[in-house]
């Protein structure tokens, strides 16, 4: 990568340690030159990025999620440092960002671009999902009737509490707790994932690149709430369906050199076993 010349700093400033340390990494910017500005608001607002080098966010992966898709649009790459709990896409931690940041400064790391979804409710809003899209009732309660479509072909219809459609990269997020399978993100694929579904052969499926899928709510009188990565919440009535693929632009993330994805969820699923300790 070429060095950073202009940095933008995200900081969620309710995560513990995350001020202090985002004072110690703009003042070490500030001593090589490099051009900053800081805000400790999220999600971005739309252009906020725009003519930027990079972008370090300090907090978890829900900050992260939050400068995602301002990121993805202008093609400016997130060095994310970690100050909340598991965050598997802020993958440095305190002490690695303040040892490395001269060197990440310089240039010095891996770029892996993410794929991203892109949701489009009929007649209404469209936006972009690092991780996931969740529909449910619009009370958030109570179940649902979903039907599923893949490149116009019914896959099923559901009655269940929701379905999770995950990226790759959001595949060790919702979908994972709700019984999903962990996806390398290098794998291009959707995975679709019903919560609490009121039969016991409905389990997750994964559709390749290429598929449009499209969802109709089925549920009679009820909106449908489509909640994306956490933080923007979309409402489709019974005539609108929403159409879930993957997009065209991805997520550029800043990495360490030599990063490896399974030693990342190794540490933060806590996977243990005979094998690994004895490497």
């Amino acid at each position: 990568m070429k060095p950073i010349r202009s940095l933008a700093f995200v900081i969620n400033a309710e995560k513990l340690g995350a001020v202090d340390l985002a004072r110690s990494l703009v003042s070490a910017a500030r001593a090589k030159g490099v051009r900053l500005k800081e805000t400790t608001r999220f999600p971005l607002r739309r252009g906020f990025l725009k003519g930027w080098d990079a972008c370090c966010v300090i907090g978890g992966d829900g900050t992260l999620l939050g400068v995602a898709r301002e990121a993805a649009e202008q093609q400016v790459p997130i060095i994310g440092v970690n100050r909340g709990s598991l965050g598997f896409l802020t993958t440095f931690s305190p002490d690695e960002a303040k040892m490395e940041f001269d060197e990440i400064l310089k240039g010095s790391f891996g770029v892996d671009r993410r794929a991203m979804l892109e949701c489009v409710i009929e007649r209404g809003s469209g936006t972009h999902a690092l991780n996931d899209v969740l529909i449910k009732t619009e009370l958030g309660t109570g179940l649902v009737h979903l039907e599923v479509f893949a490149d116009g072909e019914l896959v099923t219809d559901y009655l269940c509490d929701g379905l999770i459609f995950s990226t790759a990269t959001g595949s060790t997020a919702y979908n994972l707790s709700a019984g999903g399978p962990i996806i390398h993100p290098a794998a291009n694929v959707i995975a679709m994932t019903p919560i609490c579904p009121h039969t016991l052969t409905n389990r997750s499926i994964i559709f390749r690149d290429t598929v449009k899928l499209r969802v109709f709510n089925r549920t009679a009188g009820t909106r449908v709430l489509v909640c994306v990565d956490g933080q923007v919440e979309l409402k489709a009535s019974t005539d609108q369906p929403i159409t879930i693929s993957i997009a065209d632009i991805r997520l550029p993330l800043a990495q360490q050199k030599g990063y490896s994805h399974f030693a990342v969820v190794r540490t933060k699923l806590k996977w243990s076993g005979g094998a690994a300790e004895r490497r």
